[in-house]
């Protein structure tokens, strides 16, 4: 088998790019390009835009990234964009109102998580960064009007979230109309050869195509991968609604996380977060159907799986042990975090705390948390949400399965 694209044949390379793609347009353009470089020797300009909206990618992100990767280890050039310009605007993508707009500064702290997170997944010897404030900026305002003039607002009504929001009498900013030419004019700028995107990208990387042609520029290859659902198995993976494995989390976290995913689920996380051969992944489906294999074993390998990716094997092995040791066995975990508080101020409702603690994300869950009897103090199981601590002390708490804390109340 051949190292790279120049020597790799053009269907073994499909096949690699085909694993975890929803869409490929047009695949009988991918190939001549596959084989247009093959004889020059030249690779494919592969991009992928980011808008750094928020700090920290999950692993629905990785979807995308690893996608990057499969391109990348084929020999391919992939240019990872931060779109530190777009993300001033805020994409309109699967939004049913305006999207908040980012300041500069926050666009830019968020950027410099990205280039620290993605080279977990990327070879940074091979990975070109760019930001489309380069090119954006340098435009001006005489250029901007001559780029919109290149598209009709026709076509871009013709976008889902905005036609729906038309019927619905919802407003539609101006700038967001913007959006889609701005990141059609990003392929333009890289002359880009194939540019990837999850599902909900469908009509902006069409609108790159469409620009690309404007500008006398060979049409790029779109290919959109799928929106990995989240923990729950029903919503895609979002930080905001709390379903998300974060890349830069803690090992045990990760592995914790992982193993609460349906058996269902679990298939669709072999195929877009490793490159287990798909046969491989239907032999296992096979094999737990009939009952040789158990399936809480074989998520317990896609979890350790997700953690050597993200901190080593070792640290995947230590964590498979952990979650064994407390979960399975109902032991206390090792090295319990511990801090500290004062209830000099008086008495503090247990809901406030768990959360301030950081073992709920709000109040109003911690309560549903303390109803549900999931919150046990002490080994005691707290289910009143008026429970308060009002005394000096040492108090063990463990919220759900894998979260434990150890709390030093002084007065």
């Amino acid at each position: 088998m051949g190292t790279d694209f120049k020597t790799i044949p053009i269907q073994e390379q499909l096949e690699r790019i085909r694993r975890g793609a929803v869409e490929i347009i047009r695949e009988e353009e991918l190939v001549e390009k596959l084989k247009r470089a093959q004889k020059t020797g030249k690779p494919l300009r592969v991009k992928a835009g980011f808008d750094p909206t928020a700090p920290d990618i999950h692993l629905g992100h990785t979807v995308l990234i690893r996608k990057m990767k499969h391109f990348q280890d084929l020999g391919h050039t992939a240019i990872f964009l931060i779109g530190d310009f777009t993300g001033l605007i805020g994409d309109p993508s699967g939004r049913s109102a305006t999207r908040k707009q980012l300041t500069p500064e926050e666009v830019q702290q968020n950027a410099e998580t990205y280039k620290q997170q993605i080279f977990k997944i990327l070879d940074p010897e091979k990975t070109v960064i760019d930001f489309n404030s380069r090119w954006c900026m340098a435009l001006g305002s005489d250029g901007f009007i001559r780029l919109a003039a290149k598209y009709t607002v026709a076509r871009i009504l013709e976008r889902e979230e905005f036609s729906n929001r038309m019927k619905n009498q919802l407003p539609i900013a101006m700038h967001e109309l913007l959006y889609p030419i701005v990141q059609g004019y990003d392929s333009v700028a890289l002359e880009a050869d194939v540019e990837l995107g999850g599902t909900d990208q469908r009509f902006n990387l069409l609108v790159g195509r469409d620009l690309q042609k404007e500008y006398g520029q060979e049409q790029q290859i779109v290919l959109t991968t799928p929106l990995l659902e989240g923990l729950d198995g029903v919503q895609k993976m979002s930080k905001s609604l709390g379903n998300y494995i974060g890349i830069n989390e803690p090992a045990n976290e990760q592995f914790g996380k992982a193993m609460s995913i349906s058996d269902d689920l679990m298939f669709r996380y072999y195929e877009l977060l490793t490159d287990i051969p798909l046969d491989e992944i239907q032999r296992l489906r096979t094999a737990i159907a009939a009952g040789k294999r158990h399936p809480m074993d074989a998520k317990a390998d896609l979890a350790a799986s997700i953690v050597a990716d993200y901190h080593g094997r070792a640290a995947a092995d230590a964590a498979r042990e952990e979650f064994n040791r407390v979960v399975r066995k109902r032991q206390t975990p090792e090295d319990v975090e511990t801090k500290k508080i004062s209830i000099a101020a008086g008495p503090m409702r247990l809901t406030r705390l768990l959360a301030s603690l950081n073992l709920a994300p709000s109040n109003a869950e911690a309560q549903r948390l303390i109803e549900s009897g999931a919150v046990h103090m002490n080994d005691q199981r707290i289910t009143d949400p008026k429970a308060e601590i009002s005394k000096a002390g040492e108090y063990f708490f463990k919220v759900g399965k894998r979260r434990f804390l150890r709390l030093l109340v002084t007065q």
